[in-house]
């Protein structure tokens, strides 16, 4: 529910403070004074288009500001899928418009788009006009009224678990499908390219293995100068690193001899002459090993660009990359073999959960079409005793493929004069009659639903005496439920008002302002006396007040 609105800088409000409190809530005024100004300044809460011309001051920028309640109406999800802050009690919504027209929302100090407040506010509040069907003529709404009424919800929910897994399988099997379609169009070209991979028999890390036999092949003639060199150095002819060795133990020995500082040395020179002519002869080996091989460096050429060749053609990086590759193609071949068999296996999980969800939309279908007739029967009992004694109505029903709502299409036909053709809502009904069958059905399913605030706007335009009366009436039982703001300029609905506020215009030297006053009891009875007299006040409309205000109370 609604608990403050704040209104700066908007038409003809400078500032604006209102506080609304549950039940019924009165709205009245005499025309022009500004309750529409009001019902614009709300419109913008609900996420509508600002206009820069509603600024009053074009040097400053105009906010709307409203609380609301939101205890128990479940928006934790929505204020997370949006980033917004949550608080279990109490919802900050403010709208700011600037003077050049850029206009900015927010949900608890969090900027958001538009079409956040709009999502929001339909949970928070339902402006019905006299000249709008709002909500009647949508088929998502009569749909959850006739399954507010049917007691739906579990069901509901179970339903939509069954649905959204039958179209999670659905859309895999349309989607394995087109892949398969693509790979059964590609198998040749999937069957070329394996062939042309499986034709050089890869081996893991083989290229690089072949890169350093290329190096070696490619550079043999350096490497055995190289190794000829070292050979050469250590054991040659002529003043060897081994004879030059041999010398430096021989003289050690001598020095071991006669000082015993250098014991031991003459050995480890010994140890190194080993292992020094041990490389020597080592090395000599492998230069007998290092011939040249054209041939062989051929092969190895020639298999590497096959490799090189196919991994630029392939975008890959090395042969580990390729035999990937391969195996790949090999997998999409065993799928294009197997295919039906995976069609298969797929449809037959598609059809078994396309019949369970199936058989909870007819669950849902019967309990809606037996909750129509319940529903027909009531809103025609409350509707006549409002002026609608010729009003007809049936439920359309017809079927439809699986949707999140169910197999049901359904259509609220109404007729509001004798051998009238029974029409949608949307093409039959005047403005002042959808707002009486409005109250009517809001009252009907405030009892099983949890509805937003609602706001009257003169509804009651064109009906007086009992109708009025049981227009008041049924405004105040739906406030039981849910809190109800009713701009009237009736006296027998205001009677019925738990709260009053008047709307007035004050004039200044320069300029004329919008003004809100919440009404005691006795400015109340006095305003419904104004409106009961008109201009001339007197003792008897204030009586006449008096006896309307009592008649709600013994009620």
């Amino acid at each position: 529910m609604i608990k403050q609105l704040h209104i700066s800088n908007y038409a003809l409000i400078d500032k604006l403070d209102i506080r609304f409190d549950e039940g019924l809530t009165i709205i009245t005024g005499e025309t022009g004074a500004g309750k529409s100004i009001i019902l614009g300044a709300l419109s913008l809460i609900l996420g509508e288009r600002s206009d820069s011309k509603a600024i009053r001051d074009i040097n400053a920028k105009t906010v709307v500001e409203a609380t609301f309640d939101i205890d128990g109406y479940h928006l934790e999800q929505l204020f997370k899928d949006n980033d917004i802050d949550w608080d279990e009690h109490d919802c900050l919504v403010r709208r700011e418009i600037s003077p050049t027209g850029r206009s900015r929302a927010f949900i608890n100090d969090t900027p958001v788009q538009l079409s956040v407040l709009r999502e929001l506010s339909t949970h928070l509040l339902d402006i019905h006009s006299q000249h709008s069907n709002m909500l009647l003529s949508q088929p998502a709404f009569q749909l959850s009224i006739l399954d507010s009424i049917a007691g739906n919800a579990q069901l509901l929910d179970s339903y939509s678990h069954c649905y959204h897994d039958y179209r999670d399988k659905l859309k895999r099997l349309e989607q394995t499908k087109r892949a398969m379609e693509k790979l059964s169009a590609d198998e040749d070209y999937i069957r070329f390219q394996l062939e042309q991979l499986q034709s050089l028999q890869l081996k893991p890390d083989e290229d690089k293995e072949l890169e350093a036999l290329q190096h070696k092949l490619s550079n043999i003639t350096e490497l055995k100068e190289g190794l000829w060199n070292v050979e050469s150095t250590l054991d040659g002819e002529d003043n060897s690193i081994l004879e030059r060795l041999s010398t430096v133990a021989s003289f050690m020995e001598d020095a071991e001899r006669n000082l015993t500082e250098v014991d031991g040395m003459s050995a480890r020179v010994r140890t190194a002459l080993i292992e020094l002519k041990d490389i020597a002869h080592s090395v000599g080996n492998i230069i007998d090993t290092l011939n040249d091989d054209p041939a062989e460096l051929a092969r190895v050429d020639d298999r590497l660009n096959s490799i090189y060749t196919l991994q630029r053609k392939h975008n890959a990086q090395d042969v580990n990359q390729l035999i990937e590759i391969q195996q790949g193609f090999e997998r999409q071949l065993g799928e294009i073999e197997h295919n039906d068999d995976i069609i298969a296996e797929l449809t037959s999980l598609v059809e078994s959960a396309r019949r369970q969800a199936n058989d909870m939309a007819c669950q849902l279908s019967t309990k809606r079409k037996e909750a129509a007739k319940r529903f027909g029967k009531e809103l025609l009992d409350m509707a006549m005793p409002l002026g609608l004694k010729n009003i007809a109505f049936n439920v359309d029903f017809n079927a439809s493929d699986l949707t999140p709502a169910g197999i049901d299409d359904v259509e609220f036909m109404m007729a509001f004069n004798k051998n009238q053709q029974l029409m949608p809502v949307k093409d039959t009904a005047s403005g002042g009659e959808i707002s009486r069958v409005m109250l009517c059905i809001k009252t009907i399913i405030a009892r099983h639903m949890r509805l937003p605030s609602i706001i009257f706007d003169e509804v009651d335009t064109g009906v007086s005496g009992d109708i009025a009366n049981r227009i008041g009436e049924m405004m105040a039982d739906i406030s039981r439920s849910i809190q109800v703001i009713a701009i009237t300029h009736l006296p027998q609905v205001a009677a019925n008002g738990d709260h009053h506020l008047r709307v007035f215009k004050t004039d200044t030297d320069v300029e004329t302002l919008t003004s809100v006053e919440t009404l005691d009891d006795q400015a109340h009875i006095m305003e419904i006396a104004r409106m009961l007299s008109g201009k001339n006040l007197d003792q008897a409309a204030i009586e006449n007040a008096k006896s309307l205000i009592k008649h709600k109370h013994n009620d």
